[in-house]
C-alpha cells in the first residue's frame, strides 16, 4: 500500500530556499511522514486481526453451501432411482403381458441395429471412395506442378537476391492455384544439414497461416531420405479459425545448388462437407424408415393381437358367468374363422351349462318335493315302528329282531330325510342365520353329552381341552351344535376306539375348535373331497357307517353362513383332524385360526396353560348315556383342579 505525500517548503526560507542535503534534508522534505506511518500500521494490524474471524465466516458459509448442495443431490438421487426403477418395472410388466408391445419393440430394435450396421458400412465406403478420388487427383496435380517448378528453377537466369526471391515467390504462387476446384497450399523448406551456397537467399516459404509444423514428421523424414519419389500423408491445416482435413504431398526440388522440400497441401473440406451431408441424409432416412417400420409393425400386430385380446376379455366374462358374451367377427380370414369357432364353442358351452343348471334345479326341486312328500308317510311308518318296538318283548325272537331292525332303519330314514330337507333349503338360498351372543363352551359340553352313548358304544374317550372361562360368540347355536355333533360323531365312528381330543382356543377375532381322532385317517386327496355330498372314502364299507353322507356337507354350509372356516387334515394310520373357525362377532374377517390344522402328537397349539378337561370313559353298552367317570387335568401352573360336570339330561 502506497500513501500519497506532498512536499512542503521550509517556512524559515533559510539558505535562499535551497533544500538541505542529507538525512536532515530528507526529514525536512517529508514533515508529515511521522503522522502517516502510524495510521497505515494501525489499519494493517486491524485487517490482520480480522482475518481469522473472516476466514471462519467464509468456512462456515462454504460448509452450509456444501450441505445444501449435498442435500439437493441426495434428494434428486432418491427421486431419480425410484422413478427409474418404476419405469423399468413398468416396461418389464408391459413386455411380459403385451404381445403387441413385445413384437413392435423387437422389430424396432432389429431395424435400428440393421440400419446402424448398413449405414456405418455405406458411410465408410463413401468416405473411402471420396478420399481415394481426391488423393488420386492430388497426386496427379502434384507431379505436374512439381515438374513445372523444377523446370522453372532450372531455366532461371538470376544472380541477385531480389530476383531470386521474386522468382521463387511468383513460381510458388502460380503453384498455389487459388482458382482451382481443390485449393492447394504449399510449404517450401530448405533441407537441413546441407552446405549453404554463396547465393542461397531463400530458406523457407509457405502459404499464409502455414508453417512447416503442419507437415507430419514421418512425411518429412520419407521425403528427406528419398530421391525423386513422391510421398503423401493425411494432415490437418488451419484455415481461418477452424482446422480442416487435408492431404500433404511432398517432393524434392533443386534451385541454385540447394535442395528444397516442396509440399503441396490439398484442402479436403469440400469432400468432408459432402460426406457430412451424405451421413445426415443416411441418419434422417434411417430414422424415418425405423419409424415407418415401427408404425407398420404396430398396425400389423394390432390387427392380429386385437382379436386375441378381445377373445381373452370375452373368455374372462364367460368364466365370470356372462354366458351371452360373443366375439365380433369381421371378414373371412383366419382370425375371423377363429372368432366364429370361439363363438360356436361359447354357444355350445352356454347350452350345456344351461342344461346342467336346469337339470340341477330339477334335481333340487325333485329332492325337495320328494322329501316333503315322504314326511307324512314316514311319520305314520315311524309311529307304527315305535309301537312295534315298544311291544317287542311280547314277540318271539324272530319278530322281536324284525321290530328292532324296523325301528333302527326308520330312524336312519328319518335322519336322511331331515338332511335332504336341510340341503334343499341351502340350495334354494332360504337358509337364514339366527345369531345371538352365547357361550360356545356350553354348546360343546352339550354336544359331548349327546355323543357320550356313541362314544361308549365304540369304546372311545372324549377329551376336551379349553380355557377355564367361557368364550362368548355371536353365533347360531343350533347350527354350531349340528356342526360339532357331525364332527365329533364322525371322529368317534372312525376313531377305532382311540381317544378323541377336542381343542378350543380363541384370539382377538375368532374362536377355533379342533376335533382330533387317532383312527384310520385319510389321504390329502380324500381330505379335499370329504365335504362333498354323498362322498365316501371307501364305497365298499357298510352304509350303516358314516351316516347319510350329507352331514359334513351340511356342516360346511352352516360354516359358510357364519363366514367361517371348516378344514380337514388327515394322514393314513395317524387319524384325522377337523378344524372349525368362526368369528367372535358377525361381520368380522378371520385372518388366522387360533388352533393348528396339522396337529401335534400330544398337545395342539393355542391351548392355554390353565384349562379344564372333561373325559368321558366308555362303559357297558347298557349303561345310561350320562354315566361316566369325570377326570380333570391340571397344568403345572395350576394349583387346584376345577371339575366341569356334564349337564343334566333334559
Amino acid at each position: 500500500m502506497v500513501s500519497a505525500t506532498k512536499q512542503v517548503p521550509d517556512p524559515s526560507g533559510a539558505d535562499g530556499g535551497r533544500a538541505p542535503d542529507g538525512p536532515a534534508a530528507e526529514h525536512a522534505a517529508r514533515p508529515e511522514e511521522h503522522h502517516v506511518a502510524p495510521e497505515h500500521t494501525d489499519a494493517l494490524a486491524a485487517s490482520l486481526e480480522q482475518l481469522p474471524f473472516r476466514a471462519r465466516i467464509w468456512k462456515r458459509r462454504a460448509v452450509i453451501v456444501s450441505l445444501r448442495v449435498a442435500r439437493l443431490v441426495s434428494t434428486g438421487v432418491r427421486r431419480f432411482f425410484p422413478a427409474l426403477r418404476y419405469i423399468a418395472q413398468s416396461l418389464h410388466r408391459r413386455w411380459r403381458r403385451s404381445l403387441q408391445f413385445r413384437t413392435v419393440l423387437t422389430t424396432l430394435l432389429l431395424a435400428v441395429t440393421s440400419f446402424a450396421v448398413v449405414g456405418a458400412y455405406l458411410s465408410n465406403q463413401i468416405a473411402n471412395n471420396l478420399f481415394q478420388e481426391r488423393l488420386t487427383q492430388a497426386e496427379s496435380e502434384t507431379r505436374y506442378n512439381v515438374k513445372q517448378v523444377q523446370d522453372t528453377f532450372d531455366g532461371a537466369q538470376v544472380t541477385d537476391q531480389s530476383s531470386v526471391i521474386t522468382l521463387v515467390y511468383d513460381t510458388l504462387n502460380a503453384v498455389e492455384g487459388r482458382g482451382s476446384v481443390i485449393q492447394r497450399r504449399y510449404v517450401f523448406e530448405a533441407m537441413p544439414q546441407q552446405t549453404k551456397p554463396r547465393n542461397r537467399w531463400v530458406e523457407s516459404r509457405a502459404s499464409d497461416q502455414l508453417t512447416v509444423s503442419v507437415i507430419p514428421p514421418d512425411l518429412r523424414k520419407a521425403v528427406q531420405e528419398s530421391g525423386k519419389d513422391q510421398y503423401w500423408a493425411s494432415t490437418v491445416i488451419p484455415v481461418g479459425t477452424e482446422d480442416r482435413p487435408g492431404i500433404a504431398v511432398g517432393n524434392k526440388v533443386t534451385f541454385n545448388g540447394t535442395v528444397y522440400e516442396l509440399y503441396l497441401i490439398y484442402d479436403l473440406n469440400t469432400a468432408q462437407q459432402t460426406l457430412d451431408e451424405i451421413q445426415s441424409v443416411l441418419w434422417a432416412g434411417g430414422a424415418v424408415l425405423v419409424l415407418m417400420i415401427g408404425a407398420i409393425a404396430w398396425y400389423v400386430t394390432r390387427n392380429v393381437v386385437s382379436p386375441v385380446s378381445h377373445a381373452a376379455v370375452v373368455s374372462e366374462k364367460l368364466a365370470a358367468g356372462q354366458l351371452q358374451e360373443r366375439m365380433v367377427v369381421k371378414g373371412e380370414d383366419e382370425v375371423a374363422r377363429l372368432g366364429a369357432s370361439f363363438n360356436h364353442m361359447a354357444a355350445s358351452l352356454q347350452e350345456q351349462i344351461t342344461q346342467l343348471a336346469t337339470l340341477s334345479q330339477m334335481q333340487q326341486r325333485f329332492v325337495s318335493d320328494v322329501s316333503h312328500e315322504l314326511r307324512t308317510p314316514l311319520t305314520t311308518v315311524r309311529m307304527a315302528a315305535e309301537v312295534l318296538f315298544d311291544a317287542r318283548h311280547d314277540f318271539d325272537p324272530i319278530n322281536k329282531r324284525s321290530a328292532e331292525l324296523l325301528y333302527n332303519q326308520v330312524e336312519r330314514f328319518q335322519s336322511l330325510l331331515s338332511d335332504l330337507l336341510e340341503i334343499s333349503r341351502f340350495d334354494a338360498g332360504v337358509a337364514m342365520l339366527d345369531a345371538e351372543p352365547e357361550d360356545i363352551m356350553q354348546v360343546i359340553a352339550h354336544v359331548i353329552e349327546g355323543a357320550a352313548p356313541v362314544a361308549a358304544e365304540y369304546g372311545s374317550d372324549i377329551i376336551l381341552r379349553g380355557p377355564a372361562g367361557g368364550i362368548v360368540v355371536e353365533m347360531d347355536s343350533r347350527r354350531i351344535d349340528r356342526i360339532l355333533r357331525n364332527l365329533i360323531l364322525n371322529a368317534v365312528e372312525h376313531g377305532e376306539g382311540k381317544p378323541v381330543t377336542i381343542t378350543v382356543a380363541a384370539n382377538q377375532t375368532a374362536v377355533g375348535i379342533a376335533v382330533r381322532d387317532q383312527g384310520i385317517g385319510m389321504t390329502p386327496a380324500e381330505a379335499a373331497r370329504v365335504f362333498d355330498r354323498f362322498w365316501r372314502a371307501d364305497p365298499a364299507r357298510a352304509r350303516t357307517t358314516g351316516g347319510s353322507g350329507l352331514g359334513l356337507s351340511i356342516a360346511m354350509e352352516d360354516t359358510k353362513l357364519h363366514n367361517g372356516w371348516l378344514q380337514a387334515w388327515g394322514n393314513k394310520g395317524s387319524g384325522a383332524n377337523f378344524r372349525l373357525t368362526v368369528p367372535l362377532r358377525q361381520g368380522d374377517e378371520i385372518d388366522r385360526s387360533p388352533v393348528q390344522l396339522e396337529p401335534e402328537d400330544i398337545v395342539l397349539p393355542g391351548v392355554p396353560e390353565e384349562r379344564n378337561v372333561l373325559v368321558l370313559d366308555p362303559g357297558p353298552a347298557a349303561q345310561p348315556a350320562t354315566a361316566g367317570k369325570i377326570r380333570s387335568e391340571v397344568s403345572p401352573s395350576s394349583k387346584t383342579a376345577v371339575h366341569v360336570p356334564p349337564k343334566e339330561p333334559s
